[in-house]
């Protein structure tokens, strides 16, 4: 579930930025194409919080991952770096429907525009660095190229590359006092990159899961 959430969301926010499709159905549309991505990521990114923080959902195995297990709405671990990742992602996403919708009105200055739209953006690509720093710090301290040759490690990886392309993105869409970007080449591509690397973060959740699950029974332990 958290896999397809993010991965529509990816795509929503992959799709608002292609120049051909913002020409297609006009600004107002592209900008709900946003809002709508956003909603998605944060869905994702409660779940996986959620999860994070309710044992029984990370250390599921064939046939545990079937039975039901109460979720814990409320956990305090502040030494758990997969934790931490998903606690910090999940304001970063909020501040992101923030800025999506603010980017549905209308401003008079440049300053409102970066006040309501560019600021809130700014704040969620910070918490998404954070998060990706996180998730890379679980990974231990095994060289790059040992990481990237695991699916976890790709994941994190992918995330943290995403990250920094949206962060790119938010610098170069601040808006001047002339009402110009700083970079639109760099904002939207930015946001197109970072939501293609999110989306194919999202897509190796599939395959990790399912290994992650049947690891135990490689390793001899009773079915």
């Amino acid at each position: 579930m958290i896999a397809v959430l993010f991965m529509i969301g990816s795509a929503c926010f992959a799709l608002g930025s292609v120049p051909a499709y913002l020409d297609r159905v006009g600004e107002r549309a592209d900008a709900w194409t946003f809002v709508v991505g956003a909603v998605f990521f944060t869905s994702a990114s409660f779940a996986q919080l959620l999860q994070a923080q309710t044992p029984a959902m990370t250390a599921a195995d064939d046939r545990s991952q079937h039975v039901r297990t109460p979720v814990r709405w409320w956990a305090w671990l502040p030494h758990d770096r997969g934790w931490l990742a998903a606690a910090t992602q999940f304001p970063g996403t909020l501040c992101f429907n923030v800025s999506t919708i603010a980017a549905l009105a209308t401003y008079s200055t440049a300053q409102a525009e970066d006040h309501h739209v560019w600021r809130p953006d700014v704040y969620g690509s910070t918490l998404f660095l954070v998060s990706s720093a996180y998730a890379v710090a679980a990974l231990g301290r095994s060289p790059l190229v040992h990481q990237l040759r695991t699916l976890p490690g790709g994941i994190a990886w992918l995330n943290m590359l995403g990250s920094i392309l949206f962060g790119l993105s938010a610098i170069g869409a601040f808006v001047l006092p002339d009402g110009s970007a700083v970079d639109d080449a760099v904002a939207v591509g930015g946001t197109l990159l970072g939501a293609v690397c999110f989306l194919l973060g999202a897509a190796l959740m599939f395959p990790a899961w399912s290994r992650a699950v049947r690891l135990p029974l490689t390793r001899g332990e009773p079915t």
